[in-house]
């Protein structure tokens, strides 16, 4: 299964997978790929807990609803929203995607 991949938009999609296959066949070298990726690919930014209640209130959706769409636990949204945690990982690249191109993109 392929690594689903967040891209700027539709071009640079185009440009990164042009990259993949060179690099796949050594026309490009793995620093060369690694600025395509940078330039590319959406970036993650750290979210403080009112943007993650922010999203989630954008989604309309209780907390509960939205750890099922993100595949976490209620709990832990509450403990982001709180401040307890922070999201890291799978899980703040979901909610960046969810805050810029909003919660239907992750479904």
């Amino acid at each position: 299964m392929a690594k689903r991949r967040s891209y700027r938009s539709d071009a640079l999609r185009s440009a990164h997978l042009a990259a993949q296959d060179l690099h796949a066949i050594g026309a490009i070298d793995k620093a060369t790929m690694r600025e395509f990726d940078r330039a590319c690919l959406t970036d993650v930014e750290p979210l403080a807990p009112d943007d993650i209640r922010r999203i989630r209130d954008q989604a309309n959706m209780s907390q509960t609803i939205f750890a099922l769409t993100l595949n976490v636990t209620p709990s832990l949204v509450s403990q982001w929203e709180r401040g307890e945690k922070k999201p890291s990982g799978p899980s703040l690249k979901l909610l960046n995607l969810a805050d810029k191109k909003g919660v239907e993109a992750i479904f």
